[in-house]
């Protein structure tokens, strides 16, 4: 039983420009598929956009989607708008809600942005790299010992005028944030994978309704990916076994190849760079979050619970 097309759905979301891009295009493709039904847009501020120190002081990555789930289970909206990066995988989605769709997955590669065009490859000894991303840390000291990452926060256009400011001499951004708030024109180089894992969920719009919700959830579903999903249920399922934080320094991600056949690879460093343990395989006959669950008892073998628990959050 879908909606009827007369009805208005209320979509809560961060209030940072990207986060509001991403509900535009959420806007777009219901609109596309039920010309009948209104939208309407609530944004609220979250703590992870009020606080710009250490996101281990504040909840981890709960602190970006703590506010939005309270409107959700409140009653003030109707359809949650997420980045499945930013949603806790240690712990379970807040009671009486669920996931109704993932949507089809944008670039999940990370960016540099140097004033004048340079690669990673070209940057001088001691160019400040702007980032407070364990992830991106642990990679740059891994490939890259002699740059320097200088903490930085902040949605991407924040960081962006903190470049011109002259805070850092070069961001890392997500290709995904970029192509969503149009400023692709900044890029010097995308980054592949092997040199700059990507976060769990990179790329990927997680759409969260109340369960209760059945009419709302079969419309929204029609809207999800079938390789999304199965794509952040093995990543969700990696980090969830891996009871990885905000400050753990893991990285990987899930592909659907065209046969149908789905691999997972996966990442734990120390934070300076000098230990990173490798995992990738692929499902065969596993479902994806037993693929997850595989890989990270391969990481678990090598070591990871140790240079995960050694990290403070």
């Amino acid at each position: 039983m879908r909606m009827s097309a007369a009805e208005l759905i209320r979509i809560v979301s961060r209030d940072s420009p990207m986060a509001l891009a991403q509900v535009e295009r959420v806007r777009a493709e219901l609109a596309a598929k039920y010309p009948g039904i209104e939208t309407t847009v609530v944004p609220v501020k979250t703590t992870g956009d009020k606080w710009m120190g250490d996101l281990s002081q504040v909840d981890g990555k709960g602190a970006f989607t703590k506010e939005v789930d309270a409107a959700l289970l409140a009653g003030e909206a109707d359809l949650a708008v997420h980045c499945v990066k930013d949603i806790p995988a240690d712990r379970p989605l807040p009671a009486g809600t669920t996931f109704a769709a993932f949507l089809e997955r944008d670039d999940i590669r990370d960016a540099l942005i140097h004033p004048e065009g340079l690669t990673l490859e070209q940057l001088p000894a001691g160019t400040r790299i702007g980032t407070s991303s364990v992830r991106r840390i642990a990679q740059l000291a891994a490939l890259y010992p002699h740059l320097r990452c200088v903490p930085m926060r902040g949605n991407a256009n924040r960081r962006l005028e903190k470049l011109a400011a002259g805070e850092a001499d070069a961001l890392l951004l997500a290709v995904s944030g970029l192509e969503r708030i149009d400023r692709m024109d900044v890029v010097s180089e995308i980054l592949p994978t092997d040199v700059m894992c990507p976060p769990i969920g990179a790329g990927i719009l997680a759409l969260q309704c109340r369960e209760g919700d059945t009419a709302l959830i079969d419309t929204i579903s029609s809207l999800g990916d079938p390789d999304a999903h199965r794509e952040a249920t093995a990543e969700r399922m990696f980090l969830h076994v891996l009871q990885g934080h905000c400050n753990s320094p893991i990285a990987g991600y899930a592909k659907a190849e065209r046969s149908g056949e789905l691999s997972l690879r996966g990442c734990v460093f120390t934070p300076d760079g000098k230990r990173v343990l490798n995992a990738h395989e692929w499902a065969g006959p596993l479902d994806p979050a037993t693929l997850g669950t595989s890989v990270a008892v391969a990481l678990l073998r090598q070591g990871a619970r140790e240079l995960i628990d050694s990290i403070g959050h």
